[in-house]
């Protein structure tokens, strides 16, 4: 099927798209808004700063290095898990094809086609991982979601592959 452009489309039809089975942009969950990282930073300063100025005082001044090193760890830590966040995956079941495209958070973007008919999703109960799997190629999906998630992808998944399967022509609509 060819798209369809404004051109191609007689004034006064709608032009509608077949309707996909199954489409999913994965992501992680991260609770803290970018507000909240600093307000959550500049309290960690300031307590850092109080304890840092009482043991100056006291003599003690080398802790006042170590409490700032303290603050620079916790901030690096929350940079690389906000970083961490970007991470994407789209699951798409178009046609005949699942396909997954994962974007990485440096931008490096990879994708993994599978057969619909033959794809084999699996949850693992001792790990909890949702697998993709089909011809001896296997792929993790959602490491990043909680372990319900990934279990209501999965179950979201394999619904509308087996719905897939049923339909005569191979596409669901």
């Amino acid at each position: 099927m060819t798209p369809c452009t404004p051109a191609d489309v007689p004034p006064g039809t709608l032009a509608v798209a077949p309707p996909v089975p199954f489409d999913a942009v994965l992501y992680p969950n991260r609770s803290l808004s970018r507000f909240g990282f600093h307000l959550l930073m500049a309290a960690i300063v300031l307590v850092s700063g109080a304890i840092g100025a009482v043991f100056m005082l006291a003599g003690a001044w080398p802790v006042t290095g170590f409490l700032g090193l303290d603050v620079l760890l916790l901030y690096l830590a929350f940079r690389w898990n906000y970083r961490q966040g970007r991470r994407l995956e789209f699951i798409r079941l178009d046609g005949t094809e699942l396909v997954v495209r994962r974007m990485e958070p440096s931008g490096r973007r990879r994708e993994w086609r599978f057969d619909a008919y033959w794809v084999h999703v699996t949850i693992e109960d001792s790990s909890n991982q949702l697998t993709l799997s089909s011809h001896g190629q296997s792929l993790v999906v959602g490491a990043f979601l909680s372990p319900e998630e990934r279990l209501e992808v999965g179950k979201a998944l394999r619904a509308a592959l087996a719905a897939h399967r049923q339909s005569p022509d191979g596409a669901t609509g």
